[in-house]
């Protein structure tokens, strides 16, 4: 029965949402005056879909060859061969990549930019025991930051905030044997905590925040390739368009409370889906021929992409061009895939910074 809901408000939300253009996702005011924000800083909270570099190199492959053989030419941390969301957004914004809070203290002189706080395979709640910062954690650090004077609340009204959530507490609630049928009131309390979360940072003096749905993980390389990398799995995309839906009625919520600090959807669900339709970019200049295949793969089943055994062999295959490929891994895109998405959300970004 709750599965058979979930179904309907889906449906519902197809009809509504996944047909139209990315920007009329945004939440926008239409009688607010219309002006111009070019943010001084970039500060970022989230997962891997936005974590240049935080999560410990003895976690994950990201710091293994061959990540970050696109850009920057060597493992650095990035869940992509090259340039990820956050590398992008700043690109638009006329910035350089906030530094990742690992680096802190190593990199001073880039804190000007900001700071990225995300870390690979968080969530907003523990996702890995202690291992990993969730969400609430990643802003006690940028807290404790303000409370030290690194940065001022100034800082933060004059700046953008990027929140990534793609999708790590869904991912864990099932590995740790959480049943499908209660999915749908687990993701009242993920979007309950996001919106705690958002409700903070705007606290702290955020004036323009920018927040992710989810992406379509139906789609995702490790759950199409039971079909060779064919099709996607539909059942699961449903599901995502659900926490879709209760996202974008609390941000709704959260932008009628007041006038004075705005939150903004970007939409990737339609972005990824329009790209993987169209095997190809916005603009027609990259093409993907198979998208739901990975450019990097464990060459069998318990290898993931850096894999290797205990004298080094290698345990994965890459794709000869992965220009050619929209998925680096099993999960994430490769920095074409990413390209092509920003393509498609450049007219939204052009909105929330430009002419809103």
């Amino acid at each position: 029965m709750e599965f058979l809901i979930l179904f309907f408000h889906c449906l519902l939300l197809i009809t509504v949402v996944q047909g139209s253009s990315p920007h009329h996702q945004l939440d926008l005011h239409e009688n607010h005056q219309r002006y111009s924000f070019r943010p001084r800083k970039l500060f970022v909270f989230g997962d891997s879909y936005a974590d240049t570099g935080n999560v410990k190199k003895s976690l994950a492959n990201s710091w293994k060859e061959p990540y970050g053989s696109t850009f920057p030419g060597k493992p650095a941390g990035r869940f992509s061969d090259g340039r990820i969301l956050t590398d992008y957004l700043a690109t638009f914004l006329g910035l350089k990549s906030p530094v990742a809070y690992k680096w802190r203290n190593l990199q001073k002189q880039k804190w000007y930019y900001g700071m990225n706080f995300a870390y690979g395979g968080s969530g907003v709640f523990n996702t890995f025991g202690d291992l990993l910062p969730n969400m609430s954690t990643q802003m006690d650090f940028f807290e404790k930051l303000i409370n030290d004077s690194v940065y001022t609340k100034w800082d933060l009204q004059s700046s953008a905030v990027l929140v990534s959530l793609a999708g790590n507490d869904y991912s864990a609630y099932l590995a740790n044997g959480g049943a499908f049928q209660g999915l749908t009131s687990f993701m009242s309390k993920v979007i309950d905590q996001l919106v705690v979360n958002l409700k903070r940072v705007r606290g702290m003096g955020a004036r323009k925040i920018v927040v992710t749905s989810l992406q379509p993980l139906g789609c995702l390389p490790r759950n199409t390739k039971m079909s060779s990398f064919q099709q996607c799995n539909e059942t699961e995309n449903i599901a995502v368009n659900y926490h879709n839906l209760l996202l974008q009625q609390a941000v709704a919520k959260l932008n009628n409370e007041t006038r004075n600090s705005e939150i903004f959807i970007v939409d990737l669900y339609s972005s990824f889906t329009s790209v993987i339709q169209h095997k190809r970019d916005y603009l027609g200049n990259l093409k993907f021929e198979t998208p739901l295949k990975p450019c990097c793969m464990g060459k069998s089943n318990g290898y993931l992409c850096g894999s290797v055994d205990d004298e080094g062999t290698k345990m994965y295959t890459v794709c000869n061009d992965p220009k050619s490929a929209f998925f680096w891994d099993n999960a994430h895109p490769t920095q074409a895939g990413w390209h092509a998405v920003f393509a498609t959300l450049k007219s939204s970004f052009d909105q929330i910074f430009k002419y809103q």
